[in-house]
């Protein structure tokens, strides 16, 4: 075996292995499999013409290198962006830890304890500090968030304001600029007339439904918003405010003016900069306002035992259910960098948010007293971390890189700078070194911090926050290590099994990959810095955004959304551009096929599209015929077909270029989803098949972890007429000639795990990358054989094949009275998470083993279905009382006294003797998912609640 090959590391099955498994398939050849796959029309004639795969250690000194072409500034940038400081626990048991980074979205609930737990830390930690009633657990970036806000607010515009249209929204100059140019993107198509002003001028009409302002302001200004608020509400004109979330320990908290949403991001709770991301968002709200909360909420709730419980909340209000109904599109949230966050409010608990928040801010005064005495003004007259110091701006920036310093420098006259929790005593007097040499003075310098408050008395925050035990408990070490482990061992992630989950990919995220995320070098980098300080991330992204793009079929590629579902929003907004470019803006109207994934209508709403749905053929595929005449029906508007390939029921249609074909002759562009690259990826590509534009999830098929759910990526990849319009950014340059607006905060998106992506495809090369593609197909078909007899597989191609995934139909199965459910929840006992449950069709499964599992591995996922299966025959319809229905199974109830089950404990805890050695044992019974949403809970409760359980 080589082990310099990092492929044979990332593929599962050995060489011994494949021959029978190509046998249990039926096939003699990987490129029969393929042949009997793929149509060959769409095959690929030659190899991606990218470098030839490293090893690790080859990749290991390669990223090293780029890394030490960063130059590493003391940054006071500020605009949402602070350095600040990562607790070695956190960064080793949570950031570098496969338990918490590899898990999945928590939709099932027994097996996600743990990291349920510590997002309802994040969710308490949220409103305490807002003063709001209800946090969702994180969104993707501050901008989004409050561009979500303000869709929120537009949604529960009351019902005159809905029949007199009021459409007009307020938004601060002091607003951020990356949020004013993301939020101008979404109000486009949304219906909203975005207002941009000075809100201490602001006119308060009855034509504006909303307002945004921010606190502090984007030059470090607090301003008292209390007038402000008073006469929005006395106008009915609903408040948002983005807060600075380290400010508000020592701020007024906003939910106490009476206001009615607050976003922000936390990322100064000690996470990496990285370049721009990934952080997690926060947005709270007023309880009133639940059904129209963005993002994933996580509830407290009863299993069966009556004992309390975790899951996320609310489900019906996402865009899975709701699809063009959705208010937003967001599915993927930003949970490994919320988890991270909200542990870091369990460190320091409220005294240590004190402690540091207070230091921030003396030593900001601190620095104004010393710049002031060498003659300088500064024009804050009320501020918590940020300095707006009048100065030339070119001298003083000459002055300042040379000493390796950056500002941010907002015209030619001033400059400003924000003070970080990383920032000492030394800084401070390296910061007074450069306005010395400014002024022309002798050296001067800053003994120690002043006592002086820069916030006036009525702007100070008088309430408590974080008194629960839980942020009071864990402040050693020792402590919190026990915590979080403990919350780990509730959790089953891919460190333990496999977990099959269809359309999500969740492949190995190498370590090989990973270790670079906790390189400095890497993670100090603030997204603002000047390019050239940027080297060795410019070298990365640009060669990545190429990979990309080669491995597409396309002309260029964006790397800024940073999730699927934002990858789709852009797509179709550039489409939009493109239509409007060539004087057909009328184009919006949008085909969507109905098995398509939900975020894909709500996108197209988004983006101000007119969805018309598809029919589904009898086989699952596209109905050509009916396609055929809709896009004939609309051709004088059409604007873009959306459709995921291979199709979301794991099929490479064969009829897809006579798709593509339709649509082009009527004027549309075609959108690939990308959720499914996975089964393309040097085969063919969405260039081969006649598409326009797709995204990818680089947190499905190039290897970033999917974090508990979250972080993701989703950048789109173009073709050539498509390309001046990918997304810009108002503070670094990007995107294309004709750049749409922002997509995501940050310029580059979350670069810092792109860095993961960039790993995987320069460790595999073309060679890795293609028989990746084949191994995943190999598997998928693999398990389908192995399962062919115990059950049904709903679509397969004309040849007969699975694509990289298939869906299992289980709906025959409920004359037993077993459920897709009760399926679900007995893998749990066999150490398995569930495959993706009841979509894209009601009562099914749908699994993908992905090229990383081991034939041993899928042999064991079969032994447990099959097992099940029998167990499904043993059953009646007329007796619940039975092992799948009591599923998941605890130790708990293993180890009781009392046994009044008829059947035995073994039966119920190891169904298969392997079990024995290796055993998952879930926290909870299974969850009571309507309690919860009756009883709505989304902050810690209160210690005598766990006591009363």
């Amino acid at each position: 075996m080589r082990t310099d090959s990092f492929a044979l590391r990332h593929i599962g099955p050995k060489a011994e292995n494949l021959q029978e498994m190509l046998d249990t398939i039926g096939v003699e050849s990987i490129e029969q499999l393929i042949y009997e796959t793929i149509p060959d029309d769409i095959r690929l004639h030659k190899p991606l013409d990218l470098p030839r795969a490293m090893s690790e250690n080859q990749y290991a000194e390669h990223i090293k290198k780029l890394s030490e072409k960063n130059r590493v500034f003391k940054t006071y940038i500020g605009l949402g962006y602070h350095q600040a400081i990562l607790p070695a626990v956190i960064q080793r048991n949570i950031l570098e830890n496969p338990g918490w980074y590899t898990a999945y979205t928590p939709y099932q609930a027994e097996i996600a304890q743990g990291r349920l737990e510590a997002l309802l830390n994040f969710q308490t930690m949220v409103s305490d500090l807002t003063g709001m009633e209800i946090a969702n657990a994180s969104l993707l970036d501050e901008s989004t968030a409050a561009a979500e806000a303000m869709a929120l607010l537009y949604a529960v515009r009351d019902r005159k304001q809905k029949k007199d249209n009021v459409n007009k929204f307020f938004v601060s100059q002091q607003v951020l600029p990356q949020t004013i140019s993301l939020m101008e993107t979404r109000a486009n198509f949304l219906g909203i007339d975005m207002v941009v002003g000075d809100h201490e001028e602001f006119d308060f009409s009855e034509e504006y439904f909303g307002a945004l302002v921010q606190y502090p302001g984007k030059f470090g200004q607090v301003f008292d918003y209390s007038n402000f608020v008073e006469s929005c509400k006395n106008a009915n004109i609903k408040i948002a405010v983005a807060a600075d979330i380290l400010s508000l320990v020592k701020l007024q908290a906003p939910g106490e003016l009476g206001v009615d949403v607050v976003v922000g991001t936390t990322q100064r709770f000690g996470i990496p900069l990285g370049y721009g991301g990934p952080h997690a968002a926060y947005f709270a709200t007023k309880e009133e306002y639940k059904r129209n909360l963005p993002g994933r909420i996580i509830g407290i709730t009863k299993d069966l035992d009556g004992n309390n419980a975790l899951r996320m909340a609310l489900q019906t209000r996402e865009q899975h259910i709701k699809r063009d109904k959705a208010t937003s599109n967001i599915c993927t949230a930003q949970v490994l960098l919320a988890v991270m966050a909200g542990m870091y409010a369990v460190y320091h608990g409220p005294n240590g948010l004190r402690y540091i928040a207070d230091t921030v801010h003396a030593s900001t005064v601190s620095l104004e007293d010393k710049l002031k005495d060498l003659g300088f003004e500064q024009l804050n007259s009320s501020y918590f971390d940020t300095l707006h110091v009048k100065a030339n701006a070119n001298k003083l920036k000459e002055i300042a890189e040379r000493n390796e310093i950056n500002f941010y420098y907002p015209d030619e006259e001033s400059a400003c700078i924000s003070i970080n929790e990383t920032t000492t005593t030394d800084d401070l007097n390296a910061i007074v070194a450069v306005f010395t040499e400014l002024a022309g003075k002798d050296k001067t310098e800053i003994d120690e911090l002043s006592t002086r408050n820069a916030i006036p008395q009525e702007l100070q925050r008088k309430t408590e926050f974080l008194t629960h035990e839980v942020f009071n408990l864990y402040h050693s070490e020792t402590e919190l290590m026990r915590y979080i482990k403990k919350l780990e061992r509730k959790d089953l992630s891919l460190n333990h099994s496999m977990i099959s989950l269809g359309s999500c990919t969740m492949k190995l995220n190498a370590a090989s990959e990973m270790l670079p995320l906790s390189n400095p070098q890497w993670g100090n980098l603030h997204p603002f810095v000047p390019v050239d300080q940027a080297e060795g991330y410019q070298i990365v992204l640009k060669e990545l955004e190429h990979q990309l793009t080669e491995i597409t079929g396309f002309a260029a590629t964006s790397l800024q959304p940073n999730s699927g579902a934002q990858g789709e929003y852009a797509g179709l907004m550039v489409i939009r551009a493109y239509h409007e470019a060539n004087g057909e803006g009328h184009r919006n109207v949008c085909l969507i096929p109905s098995s398509a994934h939900g975020t894909n209508p709500a996108s197209a709403v988004m983006a101000g599209m007119k969805v018309v749905v598809t029919k589904a053929s009898e086989n699952g595929n596209i109905d050509v015929e009916d396609l055929k005449e809709k896009a004939l029906k609309y051709k004088d508007n059409l604007a873009a077909l959306m459709v995921t390939y291979p199709s979301t029921h794991g099929v490479f249609e064969s009829a897809i270029r006579e798709i593509t074909n339709i649509i082009h002759e009527n004027g549309g562009q075609v959108y690939m989803d990308g959720a499914n690259m996975n089964a393309q990826v040097g085969l063919t590509n969405p260039g081969r098949i006649g598409a326009d534009v797709c995204h990818l999830n680089l947190h499905k098929t190039f290897a970033i972890p999917h974090g508990g759910g979250g972080p993701g990526v989703g950048p789109i990849c173009v073709a050539e007429q498509l390309k001046p319009f990918l997304p810009g950014n108002p503070v670094i340059k990007t995107g294309g000639g004709k750049a749409i607006g922002a997509i995501s905060s940050a310029p580059w998106g979350s670069a810092l795990v792109c860095l993961i992506s960039y790993g995987y495809i320069k460790m595999l090369g073309t060679g890795g990358l293609q028989k990746a593609t084949e191994y995943a197909i190999l598997n998928a078909n693999y398990i389908k054989e192995r399962l062919k007899d115990h059950y049904k597989t709903l679509y397969s191609g004309e040849r007969g094949r699975a694509a990289h995934e298939m869906i299992v139909d289980c709906r025959p199965f409920k004359e037993k009275g077993i459920e897709v459910t009760d399926i679900a929840k007995r893998l749990i006992d066999y150490g398995f998470h569930a495959p993706t449950v009841s979509f894209p069709v009601a009562g099914t499964i749908m699994i993908e083993p992905t090229e990383s599992e081991s034939k041993a591995e899928l042999d064991r996922f079969c032994d447990a279905l099959i097992s099940i299966r029998e167990e499904i025959d043993e059953v009646s319809a007329d007796d619940a009382n039975n092992v799948l229905k009591n599923a998941p199974h605890t130790i708990h109830m293993l180890t009781s006294d009392e046994w009044k089950l008829p059947y035995s404990r073994e039966k119920a805890a190891y169904p298969l003797s392997h079990l024995h050695e290796n055993k998952f044992w879930p926290s909870v019974r299974r969850v009571d998912e309507a309690f919860g949403d009756r009883n709505l809970m989304c902050t810690c409760p209160p210690t005598e609640e766990y006591a009363e359980a």
